[in-house]
């Protein structure tokens, strides 16, 4: 690549980025939240080293986005992760078993992507479908530090408050990335709840997405995974599609109704899909 096609590849990555940023921004002020002095305005932790084995750092031109490892060669993201129209000039670069940006990784793997399959109806206007499988390179061995993820069948069910986490670098207020994979635990919000706090506001909350959070799920990367667990199976439940804070819960898309999407997708292994249902003193169910 040229050093000019270079330029121009990060500057419509920045804006990209910022486009979004300017969104989360919006969503924060609407809810009053206060401003710090710190660079760093995300609540949630450093997340032990090799506690989320499946999380999967995808990386272009130094822009970080979120994804979990789905079988030995297949990673499961958001569609918004990057405008697809400049991937023709820069391959994504996938690091799975990392937990530390300026440290030592010494379980860590990389693989460049050599394909990329987003849902067909992802609409980037409205975030619908917005989901995408990148194929890597050649496969990867798992270990204690890279697993694939559980997901949820198509009738799987999460009800209001039912807990989560979601994982992830997350930005700071002066554009950078934290040095260390984050977690925050995260309550389910139910759809209809939801629906009514972004009325008015963007995105306009559909069936195929999924609310969780509150403060310390602000400013994570796009196509971080949202986890939950029954009993001592985890899955996931959600990709990031809107990260927000304050009074907006983030926005996710909800994995289960693209069970046969992904299944027909996905070549070599299968994914392994599992029926979660959310316990029964939990209230109202949100379904698919």
């Amino acid at each position: 690549m040229t050093d000019t096609k270079q330029v121009l590849l990060t500057m419509a990555l920045q804006q990209f980025v910022c486009s979004f940023t300017l969104v989360i921004i919006f969503l924060c002020k609407e809810c009053g939240s206060k401003p710090g002095n710190s660079s760093s305005i995300i609540t949630g932790q450093d997340a032990t080293p090799g506690s989320w084995p499946s999380y999967a750092a995808i990386v272009i031109v130094g822009f970080q986005f979120g994804g979990s490892l789905i079988n030995d060669q297949w990673v499961l993201t958001a569609a918004s992760f990057i405008p697809l129209d400049t991937l023709t000039e820069w391959v994504p670069t996938v690091y799975l078993g990392g937990y530390n940006l300026s440290g030592s990784n010494p379980n860590q793997v990389n693989r460049t992507v050599e394909n990329i399959i987003c849902h067909p109806e992802f609409d980037f206007t409205t975030l619908e479908n917005n989901i995408c499988l990148l194929k890597l390179s050649a496969p990867v061995n798992f270990t204690d530090y890279i697993q694939p993820i559980y997901l949820p069948s198509e009738n799987s069910t999460f009800n209001n408050e039912c807990s989560s986490w979601i994982i992830g670098l997350v930005y700071n207020s002066d554009g950078t990335f934290t040095k260390t994979l984050q977690e925050a635990k995260v309550p389910i919000v139910e759809n209809n709840e939801c629906k009514g706090i972004f009325q008015g506001s963007y995105p306009k909350i559909t069936e195929n997405m999924i609310c969780a959070g509150d403060n310390d799920s602000c400013l994570f990367t796009y196509g971080a995974p949202l986890m939950t667990k029954r009993k001592s199976v985890w899955l996931q439940s959600g990709v990031l599609s809107v990260s927000a804070c304050g009074a907006f819960p983030s926005v996710f898309t909800r994995v289960s109704p693209y069970q046969k999407w992904i299944s027909d997708t996905v070549t070599g292994t299968a994914p392994k899909f599992f029926t979660f249902t959310s316990p029964d003193n939990s209230t109202s169910p949100t379904t698919m």
